[in-house]
């Protein structure tokens, strides 16, 4: 039993993974797209900065997905690069956006982001 997982496991380890075809990734790049629709529609449409945020988020989220998703069609380790670096842009824009939101409901007390006209300077 333990020589034929040994076996199982030497073997797939040796093995070079195979391209996805353009039918493999399609599902992923389809939920890709949807993701990155939602966010879009939300954050045009939305007034209020937490719900604004979210679907940034959810955008970059979504071209992480596109990223690894392109990056295993081409057996390149290139597209889980460039996620990392699209979540450490992600958990910057998270921190600047509770700083803002923070600032924006200690002057109004509201999250509209109609008010943020109102402040300058």
């Amino acid at each position: 039993m333990i020589d034929a997982l040994v076996h199982s496991l030497t073997t797939a380890q040796l093995a070079f993974p195979e391209e996805v075809g353009a039918s493999a990734i399609a599902p992923y790049l389809f939920v890709s797209t949807a993701m990155f629709a939602i966010g879009l529609v939300g954050f045009l449409t939305r007034k209020n900065m937490i719900i604004m945020f979210l679907c940034t988020e959810l955008m970059f989220q979504a071209a992480g997905l596109a990223l690894i998703a392109f990056g295993r069609h081409h057996l390149g380790s290139d597209g889980q690069t460039f996620v990392i670096f699209v979540l450490c842009v992600a958990a910057a824009e998270a921190a600047m956006a509770l700083a803002l939101v923070v600032l924006l409901f200690r002057h109004r007390e509201t999250l509209s982001a109609s008010a943020w006209k109102e402040l300058n300077g």
